[in-house]
Formats: structure tokens, C-alpha cells, sequence
């Protein structure tokens, strides 16, 4: 049976691959599409995907809801990849002035638990804003015309709204959260390890790929009408992001642990949930 990739938009390692010749050909893999990371967990339960990569946080909403999630890979640590932006001539100076506010955001996605740390350290919680869910686009328009008061934005978007002056940044990403992308499976799937090693080299093949032509994956970014940018935009963003991918380890489940602490306290998870068993056997185990 055909190994099947799920690929969305918003994982630009998979997308990238999918459009890039000769990734992953040594798998013979299939690349699925789909519209939403935030379907991830519910694709690979239905036996549709054999694994994806997302955000930090969708893996974790679907382990709460009963899904057997192994975590195979992730990215490097994103620190500019993401901030808390609010418009230009906005009142709001500090994260505690973000109480009782409208934040729009991606709910669900490393959004929330970014929001979630950062209100965390001043003493909020997630119940004291109120979440307006939005697409990247719409959040900034939304941000513009004073609907939202504040907008959790990411790259390009993120770089645009800087650079045209219609945002101010209240809070970078930075330290606060790693916002890696995850690559994970079910151990439902059955998977065989050495497929996910396979995988895994790919995703690392396709990194080096990325990083030593940057204008070959900003055109073809462009070309997909990615974001709604052009390429001169997408290569802003390329060429400021790692694109290293590292094999899933205990380190990255305690990052993993450590988030979905987090939203157990600010009662964004019906339960809380042990990781310690989310990582698949080696290969050489096999």
C-alpha cells in the first residue's frame, strides 16, 4: 500500500515537497491535500493520511480526544515566526491591557498556546479575552478597521504588517514558546519504523533543499498562491527561517508535555494528558 502524506497549507516543508521533484521518492509516497491542519488527527483516524505535520498544538487536541498520536519529527524552534500585534495608534501597551479584548487568531494552533503563555505571565488567562477566529487576511483587515484589538500573526504576514506600518508589535514569539511545526502519525497507523525513519530523511533532504535555494521555494510559494503574497515576500520569509528538521526525542515530548500542562490549566483541554509514550521504536528495533 502507498505511503500517504497529508499536506495543507500551512506546513511549508510538506507543501514545498509535494511540488519539489524528487522529495520523498525513495518512499514512493502519495501526497494527500487538504485545506486545514487543524483535520490532521481526525484524517489519520479515518485511515486517510499515514502521517502529517502541523503546529504544536493539534496533535495534543487530538490525544485528549482518545487518539493514539507518535510524534516522529519536528522543526527547528520558529521564534520570529509569530507575534502579538495590535494597530498602530492602539492604547494597549502591555499584555495585561489585552484583558477583556477581541484577539483574532488561528484557535487551535500554536495561537492558543502562545495567547495561552504570554497571558499566563501576566496573570491572565484565556478566559479573560475573547477569541475571534479568523484567517490570516481577514485578522489583519479586521485589526485595521479596529474589529479586533489585537491579532496573533505569523510570517509573511506578520513581516508585512511591520513593514507597511499598519500593526505595531505588542509581544514577539521569541522565547516564549518554540513554535515548531510536528510531524506525527497514530500508532493505529502501524507504521513500520523503518517508513518513518524513510520519512524522516525526507523531511531533512527537503530542509537542505529549501535553505540552498530559497527562490526556487518562494516561486513555487508564489505560484500556489500560498498566503496571497508574492515571492519577493516569501523569500523575506524563507531565508529567516531554519528549515532543520530533527528526529522526534524526549525533548521534544517535554516541549509537547510542557503546552498541553498549559492548557489543561487555562481549561482549553477536557483532560490532562501524559505524553511518555509518544515516541514510535527505532528502526534497529524493529
Amino acid at each position: 500500500m502507498t505511503f500517504r502524506i497529508g499536506v495543507h497549507p500551512n506546513n511549508l516543508h510538506l507543501l514545498l515537497a509535494q511540488h519539489w521533484p524528487g522529495a520523498f521518492d525513495s518512499l514512493g509516497a502519495s501526497f494527500v491535500s487538504y485545506p486545514e491542519g487543524r483535520d490532521t488527527g481526525k484524517l489519520l483516524a479515518e485511515g486517510r493520511i499515514d502521517v502529517g505535520g502541523t503546529g504544536s498544538t493539534p496533535p495534543i487536541i487530538s490525544q485528549v480526544s482518545g487518539l493514539d498520536v507518535l510524534y516522529v519529527a519536528a522543526s527547528a524552534p520558529r521564534p520570529a515566526n509569530g507575534a502579538i500585534l495590535v494597530g498602530k495608534s492602539s492604547k494597549i501597551s502591555n499584555v495585561k491591557d489585552l484583558a477583556g479584548k477581541r484577539i483574532a487568531l488561528l484557535d487551535g494552533s500554536f495561537h492558543t498556546f502562545l495567547l495561552a503563555r504570554v497571558l499566563e505571565d501576566a496573570q491572565l488567562t484565556l478566559k479573560d479575552v475573547e477569541r475571534v477566529e479568523l484567517a490570516p487576511i481577514p485578522s489583519r483587515d479586521a485589526l485595521v478597521a479596529g474589529k479586533v484589538d489585537a491579532w496573533i500573526a505569523m510570517a509573511p504576514h506578520l513581516d508585512q504588517a511591520l513593514a507597511d506600518g499598519s500593526a505595531r508589535q505588542l509581544v514577539p514569539c521569541g522565547a516564549t514558546i518554540p513554535n515548531r511545526s510536528v510531524f506525527w502519525t497514530l500508532r493505529s497507523r502501524k507504521v513500520l519504523p523503518a517508513i518513518i525513519d524513510c520519512f524522516v530523511d525526507g523531511l531533512i533532504g527537503i530542509g537542505k533543499a529549501i535553505t540552498a535555494d530559497p527562490d526556487r521555494a518562494a516561486r513555487i510559494l508564489a505560484d500556489l498562491k500560498v498566503g496571497g503574497v508574492n515571492a519577493e515576500a516569501w523569500r523575506k520569509a524563507i531565508v529567516t527561517r531554519d528549515w532543520t528538521i530533527v528526529r522526534a526525542n524526549a525533548a521534544i515530548v517535554a516541549e509537547q508535555q510542557d503546552e498541553a500542562d498549559t492548557l489543561f490549566r487555562h481549561g482549553d483541554l477536557a483532560r490532562k494528558i501524559q505524553l511518555s509514550a509518544a515516541l514510535p521504536a527505532p528502526a534497529s528495533a524493529a
